[in-house]
C-alpha cells in the first residue's frame, strides 16, 4: 500500500489535470466555430491528385513473368577426410586408419536461358568440384542438371536440366546500362528462395577488386548476399543484365550485404555461353605483348604528361601486336574505347576478347598520339616441358588463374608432372608457381614459351609451393 501523502499528492494532480483538460477542450471548441476551415484534419492520408484513380506503379507484373527463370541450385561434393580419434598413438595401433567421406553442400542460385534446351547460367564457384548438382525450379520440381563447361577466370558456368515447361529469361544488352538505371536482383540469399531486392546500378566497368578474376562487373546496391551468387540481375524490362557473383564487405561476405553488389555483365556472359555451347571450354585471345606499369620517372622521360597507361616492354613474334606494328615503349592509354591506367587494366580488357577479335589501341609513341588495330590470335591453353626443354620432361604448365593475377603474381603454373619423369626428379610438383628462371624474364605462357628459343646451360627456376619460396635446379 502506497503511503497517504502519495494518494494525496496523486488524486490533486489528477484533479488539476482534469481541470486543465476542460479548459483547453473550450478554448479549441471557441476557436473551431471561429474558423472551422483552420482546424479541418484530414481522417486518412491520400494519394497525390497526380494518382488519382491511377493504378500504383509495381514491379509485380515484371517480376511475375521473370521469377519463374530464377531457379535454386544444389551441390554436393564428397570430400574424403580421416577420423580424428586416428591422431591418437594408440588407437592407430589398435585400428587400421580408414578413410572416410564427408558431404559438403552449398546453395546458390541460376538462371534459365534457353527453355527448349533446358540451358540454365550459374556461376563457375556455385558448381566447382561437385559431384552432383540439383536444380529446383520455381515450381517447386527438383531436377539432376548436367555440366556443360564453366570459366573459372570470369565465373561463368552453364548446366542443362532434362525439364519441360520451362520458362527463360530473355538476355538484354548490357552495353547500354547507365549509373542510376533501375534493376532488381532476384535469387536465393541465404536459402530464402525467389527472394526480390531492387536497386540501381552504382558503376558499371568495375575492376580492380582483389580475389576475383577477368572484371568489367557492374556494380549494383541491390541487396545480394551468400545464395544470390548465380542469380539474376534484371531491367526493368524483365531482360536478364548481369548474373549476380559477389557482394563486398570489409568483415567478410557472411557478415552481410552493405550495398556494394557486383553481377557479370550478360554481354559478357554470352559470349562465355557461346564458346562453352561450342566447345565445352573458353579459348581466349592474346595481344603478344608484355606490360608494365609506368612510373613518374618514365613518363617524364617518355614525354607524357599523366603517369597512367600500359608500357609495353615486349612484343612477341608472330602475336597479333607485331603483325600490327606496336613497339616496346609504346604506352597503351585506351583500348576499345576504354581507358587503360595500368598493364593489369589492359590484361583484363585482353582477356576478356573473344580470339579473332579486333582491339583498338590509343597509343602514346614519342609523345605523340597514335591508333593501332590488333587482331587477337588463340592463346595456348597448355604447354608440355618436353616441348621447351629436356628437363622439364613430364611436366605441363598452364597460365596463372587469374585470381592470382589480380593478386599481383606472374608467372606459370605447373599443371600436372608425370611420375618418374625428369621433371619429376629435379622435385618439380603440381601445383608449383614458376615465377623466374634462368631461361630469361616472363610474365604468362606465352613468353614463358618464348624463352626457350635458346635454351640455357644451367636451367634453375624460382618456384613458389603454398607459402614457401625455393629454387629448383633442373638436370
Amino acid at each position: 500500500m502506497r503511503p497517504i501523502p502519495t494518494l494525496l499528492t496523486l488524486a490533486l494532480a489528477a484533479a488539476f489535470g482534469g481541470f486543465v483538460a476542460t479548459a483547453i477542450t473550450a478554448q479549441l471548441d471557441n476557436r473551431a466555430a471561429a474558423s472551422p476551415a483552420s482546424l479541418a484534419i484530414p481522417a486518412t492520408a491520400a494519394l497525390p491528385a497526380a494518382l488519382a484513380g491511377q493504378p500504383v506503379p509495381s514491379l509485380a507484373p515484371m517480376l511475375e513473368r521473370a521469377m519463374p527463370a530464377v531457379v535454386s541450385v544444389n551441390t554436393k561434393q564428397v570430400v574424403r577426410v580421416r577420423n580424428p580419434y586416428f591422431n591418437d598413438p594408440f588407437f592407430r595401433r589398435l585400428f587400421p586408419e580408414v578413410p572416410q567421406e564427408r558431404i559438403n553442400e552449398s546453395l546458390g542460385s541460376g538462371v534459365i536461358i534457353d527453355a527448349a534446351e533446358g540451358l540454365v547460367l550459374t556461376n563457375h564457384h556455385v558448381i566447382d568440384n561437385a559431384d552432383d548438382v540439383q536444380v529446383t525450379l520455381a515450381d517447386g520440381r527438383t531436377v539432376k542438371a548436367e555440366f556443360i563447361g564453366s570459366d573459372r577466370d570470369t565465373d561463368v558456368a552453364l548446366i542443362r536440366i532434362p525439364a519441360d515447361k520451362l520458362t527463360a529469361l530473355p538476355l538484354g544488352n548490357s552495353d547500354q546500362l547507365r549509373v542510376g538505371d533501375f534493376v532488381v536482383a532476384i535469387g536465393n540469399p541465404f536459402g530464402f528462395s525467389q527472394t526480390v531486392t531492387s536497386g540501381i546500378v552504382s558503376a558499371v566497368g568495375r575492376s580492380g577488386i582483389r580475389g576475383l578474376g577477368y572484371q568489367n562487373f557492374i556494380q549494383t546496391d541491390a541487396s545480394i548476399n551468400p545464395g544470390n551468387s548465380g542469380g539474376a540481375l534484371v531491367n526493368l524490362q524483365g531482360q536478364l543484365v548481369g548474373i549476380n557473383t559477389a557482394s563486398f564487405n570489409p568483415q567478410g561476405s557472411m557478415a552481410g550485404n552493405i550495398g556494394l553488389g557486383l553481377a557479370i555483365p550478360s554481354n559478357l556472359a554470352r559470349d562465355v555461353v557461346d564458346q562453352l555451347v561450342k566447345h565445352g571450354v573458353v579459348v581466349r585471345g592474346t595481344l603478344g605483348i608484355e606490360a608494365q606499369n609506368l612510373t613518374p620517372q618514365i613518363a617524364q622521360g617518355l614525354g607524357l604528361t599523366e603517369v597512367r597507361g600500359a608500357l609495353v616492354t615486349r612484343v612477341l613474334a608472330g602475336s597479333g601486336a607485331a603483325a600490327a606494328g606496336l613497339k616496346p615503349g609504346d604506352v597503351v592509354v585506351a583500348a576499345n574505347g576504354q581507358r587503360v591506367d595500368s598493364a593489369q587494366a589492359l590484361h583484363n580488357v585482353e582477356g576478356l576478347q573473344p580470339v579473332g577479335s579486333t582491339l583498338t589501341l590509343d597509343l602514346r609513341r614519342d609523345g605523340k598520339a597514335l591508333q593501332l588495330k590488333v587482331a587477337l590470335k588463340e592463346q595456348a591453353r597448355a604447354v608440355t616441358g618436353d616441348t621447351l626443354d629436356p628437363r622439364l620432361g613430364g611436366a605441363t604448365f598452364v597460365d596463372l588463374p587469374e585470381t592470382l593475377r589480380q593478386a599481383g603474381v606472374s608467372g606459370v603454373l605447373v599443371s600436372e608432372v608425370k611420375r618418374g619423369s625428369r621433371a619429376a626428379a629435379s622435385g618439380l610438383q603440381q601445383g608449383d608457381v614458376v615465377t623466374e628462371a634462368t631461361v630469361g624474364e616472363f610474365a604468362d605462357l606465352a613468353s614463358w614459351r618464348a624463352n626457350f628459343q635458346n635454351r640455357p646451360q644451367q636451367l634453375v627456376l624460382r618456384i613458389v609451393r603454398g607459402n614457401v619460396r625455393g629454387e629448383l635446379v633442373m638436370r
